[in-house]
């Protein structure tokens, strides 16, 4: 089996290298670079399938890089940060990242949450075919294809990152049915929803900015006051 190339941008040589050590161990290559520079150049020679980077880094920072990424690349992105406040989670999390990791942090934990985002992004990008009416919901603004992970909101095509596609399609596909956040978070990613963060408000508010002719006079997603969100048909 071809092996999973996994980035990891972070000026702590120390901390590169122990989360090389654990992704290795899982059968991933890693390859590493310790500012935003050489990240760019290593996305741009490698088939990368993920990358982890850090926030403070001397020349270019993390989200700055984030942002960056985002312009042509709907790869998955971790966050590993020793900013730790929900304000720092919310930033992060703004600019396109699918994940935020807290240093010190626990490798196994981060593993999990590797291949959590692989599984998405595989399932985002399938290679066989299947039939259009499985794989295409068509609803008045908005068109989404599951199988080439292609979205179109009023005849312009959108990108996603593959968090944003699953909120998305989750919502899409059970028009008229009402999602809380905790509901959306642990059918999106899997897990129990962890602590209380606003890890799904900022992702709706991103995927608003990206489908809505308006944002902030939203069309397609709508919010139910007091309950959560909902696509309508």
């Amino acid at each position: 089996m071809e092996q999973i190339n996994i980035l990891v941008i972070d000026d702590d040589q120390e901390i590169a290298d122990l989360v090389e050590i654990h992704l290795v161990s899982e059968g991933y290559r890693v390859i590493k670079a310790n500012n935003a520079h050489e990240g760019l150049s290593c996305l741009e020679k490698a088939d990368i399938k993920l990358v982890i980077l850090d926030i403070m880094m001397p020349g270019m920072d993390g989200l700055t890089l984030c942002g960056k990424i985002r312009e042509t690349s709907s790869v998955p992105i971790i966050i590993l940060s020793a900013k730790s406040t929900d304000l720092d989670k919310i930033i992060g999390l703004g600019t396109g990242a699918d994940d935020y990791v807290t240093k010190p942090f626990n490798p196994l934990e981060l593993t999990a949450r590797v291949k959590s985002q692989l599984r998405r992004y595989t399932k985002l990008n399938p290679h066989s075919r299947n039939d259009k009416k499985d794989t295409e919901i068509v609803l008045a603004h908005l068109t989404i294809n599951k199988e080439n992970h292609k979205v179109n909101a009023y005849g312009r095509d959108v990108r996603l990152t593959p968090i944003e596609f699953d909120i998305l399609y989750l919502l899409a596909s059970n028009v008229g049915r009402v999602f809380s956040t905790d509901e959306i978070f642990e059918r999106v990613w899997n897990e129990k929803m962890y602590d209380a963060n606003n890890t799904v408000m900022v992702h709706i508010r991103r995927i608003r900015e990206k489908i809505e002719m308006d944002s902030r006079n939203a069309q397609i997603i709508k919010t139910v006051w007091g309950v959560g969100y909902k696509i309508e048909e």
